[in-house]
């Protein structure tokens, strides 16, 4: 009896054994395994002594999810919602940004279908912390389509539509040209074409030297109720070593949201980012133009200076004070900016 319970139990203990090894061999699928949530958020404070309009107040800036993965190996996804600091019950508040898939399988040619950033300008795609200031400059903002000059809802850079891009020409193992080129609704996020004509937007950028590009690029289209959108921009970056320099100028020449204001606008900005210590300390100074009616009348400047610290790759605290110029109404005003500014 003793001898069969010791078989009997020694039976059990060799299935158990099987079932765990058994169970440790199935392998989930590779899209499964590819899936990947993640997330940031940034906490601001802001003050400024503006005549008749002073402020100081704490912001929830935003917060971002995003789900992203591969539904084959050469077709990765995104989708992408954002969460802003309001109480508001409007399409401001919580909506989707992104929703898009992508071809990738040759890297001289990757095929982009959905709602993604446009491609248009070097700052327009930077993730909110890595661009380095308190906000994207102001020609990104009023001619890229944040908030854009013709008036259409806030998008973030973002709109509808189909791109492809690629970079080839690789000579010791680093490419030295990028193309990319799209065909878009011209009305923002989550929005169908309303007149339905196509913003048609490119860009081509020459890599020369590691962490040197030079790019050019140019957006015509148009937008119901408003009418011509002809935009272009010239670019520059050097990004090496945790030193950045980066320039860009927009020109913009077709009517706003407010027809009085003219037909052209443009703006320039230039600005560094240095280490103090390697990725955990930084300075940074910015001068930041944009001319609402392309004269010097309707110029608003900031002139910025700041500084970040990373306690992790995944922590960031940033701080910066902002002398502003505006010639309309001839203001000129301080503004300080303090941010926290954590992934997950």
């Amino acid at each position: 009896m003793k001898k069969k319970a010791i078989m009997m139990l020694a039976l059990g203990l060799m299935t158990l054994t099987a079932s765990a090894q058994e169970k440790k061999s199935i392998e989930l699928p590779a899209w499964v395994q590819s899936m990947k949530l993640s997330g940031y958020g940034m906490v601001q404070y802001q003050g400024s002594d503006k005549k008749n309009a002073e402020q100081n107040s704490f912001n929830l800036r935003l917060v971002r999810l995003a789900l992203e993965g591969r539904a084959h190996k050469d077709f990765y996804y995104k989708a992408q919602m954002q969460i802003n600091g309001t109480t508001k019950d409007d399409a401001t508040a919580i909506r989707l940004i992104d929703l898009f898939g992508e071809w990738q399988k040759y890297e001289f040619f990757r095929v982009k279908a959905g709602q993604f950033k446009r491609p248009f300008t070097f700052e327009n795609p930077m993730h909110p912390i890595t661009q380095g200031f308190m906000s994207y400059s102001q020609n990104v903002s009023k001619l890229s389509g944040f908030s854009d000059r013709t008036g259409e809802q806030a998008s973030n850079g973002r709109d509808i539509g189909l791109q492809v891009q690629g970079d080839f020409l690789k000579v010791n193992g680093r490419n030295w040209l990028h193309y990319q080129v799209g065909v878009f609704n011209g009305e923002g996020i989550n929005t169908k074409d309303k007149d339905n004509r196509k913003d048609i937007i490119g860009g081509l950028w020459v890599m020369p030297i590691d962490g040197l590009r030079i790019g050019a690029f140019g957006w015509k289209g148009s937008r119901a109720g408003v009418g011509e959108k002809n935009r272009y921009a010239i670019s520059g970056e050097y990004a090496k070593n945790d030193w950045t320099f980066r320039t860009e100028y927009i020109h913009s020449q077709g009517y706003g949201a407010n027809a009085a204001a003219g037909d052209k606008a443009d703006g320039y900005y230039a600005l560094a980012i240095a280490p103090i210590i390697e990725k955990k300390l930084h300075v940074k100074a910015r001068y930041d133009l944009y001319r609402d009616q392309k004269d010097w009348a309707s110029s608003k400047t900031y002139y910025e200076i700041g500084a970040d610290y990373l306690f992790t790759k995944n922590l960031q605290l940033n701080i910066e004070y902002a002398r502003v110029n505006e010639r309309t109404g001839h203001n000129n005003y301080n503004l300080v900016d303090v941010e926290l500014d954590f992934r997950f």
